[in-house]
């Protein structure tokens, strides 16, 4: 008798355990993706690849690295307002699983209000996440952009409970082995970028 006890207090705690990590992964630190298909890098010309030779910018390399598909929604010279404004149509209606979104450098060269660039962002976010996607948001840290978004970024990654990689230009920026322009990472910055994503990547994959 107790040992059938035992075996019933055994797999409802097994149960319990289940629903725990279940809810921990929906309601927890981070969001992790509930329903969708596809990964969209979504950004600026860093994610478009400009600098970058045909299949060696940092989306084509991290996905050969993770051996998935991902989307890239790049567009050279988007900020954050005209990356919104195309938002829908290039990530909501395409069954978004993981959004990696990497905005934000052509908002701090222009000058734009950061208090703009950090609401354009919660709200593409909060999109995002309502369909059910994650979100990894790439810390734009390096250089120029250090003082202006370090924090801003890792409060906003905090706040929305998203997947963060920051400093994704920590030692590439400014590096004339590193870049292709004073802007854009070569071949071997890219690759770095990749490397720096991919853990993370795999993190919400799993």
């Amino acid at each position: 008798m107790n040992k059938n006890y035992l075996t019933i207090g055994a797999v409802v705690l097994t149960i319990l355990l289940a629903i725990f990590y279940f809810l921990n992964r929906l309601d927890g630190e981070k969001k992790y993706p509930r329903v969708g298909e596809n990964i969209i890098a979504f950004g600026d010309s860093l994610v478009e690849g400009v600098g970058a030779s045909a299949g060696k910018d940092f989306v084509s390399l991290l996905s050969q690295k993770i051996n998935r598909p991902i989307i890239n929604a790049g567009q050279s010279g988007d900020t954050t307002a005209t990356a919104l404004g195309r938002l829908d149509k290039d990530v909501l209606s395409q069954d978004p699983r993981v959004v990696i979104i990497l905005l934000g450098g052509n908002d701090a060269i222009r000058r734009l209000p950061k208090d703009e660039v950090m609401k354009n962002l919660g709200i593409m976010i909060d999109q995002i996440q309502q369909k059910g996607a994650a979100v990894l948001l790439i810390g734009i840290q390096g250089g120029i952009f250090r003082d202006q978004y370090k924090k801003l970024f890792a409060n906003l990654a905090r706040e929305k409970k998203l997947f963060y990689v920051p400093d994704i230009l920590d030692d590439i920026f400014g590096n004339p082995q590193l870049m292709y322009d004073s802007l854009h990472p070569n071949d071997g910055g890219n690759q770095i970028m990749a490397d720096r994503i991919e853990p993370t990547l795999r993190e919400i994959l799993k």
